[in-house]
């Protein structure tokens, strides 16, 4: 990198990092990714040059997709044998989410068919923006559904729940976290998959070769272990920095429109979400919180985080929110192939 660009870079990141420790302070829904795509989006309005490296970005993506394959362990396939009929709700659950929501964003708001479509995945920011930077779809529209999306889910499971009237319980302990011999073991094999991957020209190949490098070892018990924070906030720091960074120049009535859209979008797919919660409590005996929270498109952390509080089975959540992961990102890429291959 040039002078420059490093001096851009370091601009950036403090930025961002000013922006991740305010909303930590304010308590914010996921401060370290909300917070720097804040700041530095009002950086960038303000007429900075604010920008992520490529390199910078492409490390990020590998670290995500190492952290998404640690949830991938024997205990998941264990307890999908509990809960069979929900486990083949949550592919039917996507595909009505992930349609209902594209159609709106096309038909009422006027958005190009790529840019809908990952504007409206039900979850897995991380890896919809990457497959966003990957295509010429609209990063900005996409990212702020999207971050609507997570921030009023945030807010209003919780409030949803409550009605029903759960009682708090203490947080579990938390997860042992994964040495630095495994971690720069498994991040080296990940960028050679990526590698590998890129060639292939397969979407967000970076981040599927993480997931892949940490998901084999994790589902075999070589590897335990969740990645340390050390390198997980920092990561999240870029990522909402790079979010930012795609607003500058951007007029405030598209900002104003992809507002409007998220709301629209969340407050559809919270609806749909709860209808399909109810089907699947009704025809399981699984309790209508437990499945409203692990069916709700929010992020994994913070609905594993919310059962354990509410005491809402908190396995059946996070291995339903798992698999809801690990489907998108198989079907996101198919998906995206498939329309952009079939538009004129």
């Amino acid at each position: 990198m040039s002078l420059l660009e490093i001096r851009v870079f370091a601009l950036t990141a403090v930025i961002a990092a000013a922006g991740a420790a305010l909303a930590y302070l304010l308590e914010f829904p996921a401060p370290y990714l909300v917070g720097p795509a804040v700041a530095v989006t009002i950086g960038g309005l303000a007429g900075l040059d604010l920008r992520i490296p490529v390199l910078a970005r492409n490390a990020s993506f590998v670290i995500v997709g190492l952290s998404m394959g640690t949830g991938l362990t024997p205990e998941i396939f264990v307890a999908a044998r509990t809960w069979p009929l929900s486990f083949l709700m949550v592919p039917v659950a996507i595909v009505i989410l992930l349609y209902a929501a594209t159609w709106i964003l096309e038909r009422f708001f006027g958005y190009d068919r790529a840019t809908a479509l990952l504007a409206a995945s039900p979850g897995h920011l991380s890896f919809v923006i990457s497959l966003a930077a990957d295509t010429k779809s609209d990063l900005l529209a996409v990212g702020v559904i999207q971050s609507v999306r997570v921030l009023a889910l945030t807010l209003t499971v919780p409030l949803i729940v409550d009605v029903l009237g759960l009682v708090g319980l203490e947080p579990s302990a938390a997860n042992p976290t994964m040495g630095l011999v495994p971690l720069l073991a498994s991040f080296a094999v990940a960028v050679l998959l990526g590698l590998i991957f890129l060639r292939w020209k397969t979407p967000a190949a970076l981040l599927l070769g993480g997931m892949v490098a940490s998901g084999a070892t994790h589902i075999t018990d070589i590897v335990v272990g969740d990645l340390p924070a050390w390198i997980m906030v920092p990561t999240y720091v870029l990522l909402g920095a790079m979010i930012g960074s795609r607003f500058s120049g951007a007029s405030l009535k598209a900002m104003r429109t992809a507002f409007v859209a998220g709301a629209v979008v969340t407050a559809v797919v919270v609806a749909l979400a709860a209808v399909i919660a109810a089907l699947v409590s009704w025809l399981t005996s699984v309790p209508v919180d437990a499945a409203l929270i692990a069916f709700a498109p929010g992020g994994l952390e913070t609905m594993a985080a919310m059962a354990v509080m509410l005491n809402a089975q908190p396995t059946y959540v996070g291995a339903h929110h798992i698999l809801r992961l690990l489907i998108l990102s198989a079907l996101m890429p198919y998906v995206l192939r498939r329309d952009l291959r079939a538009k004129p």
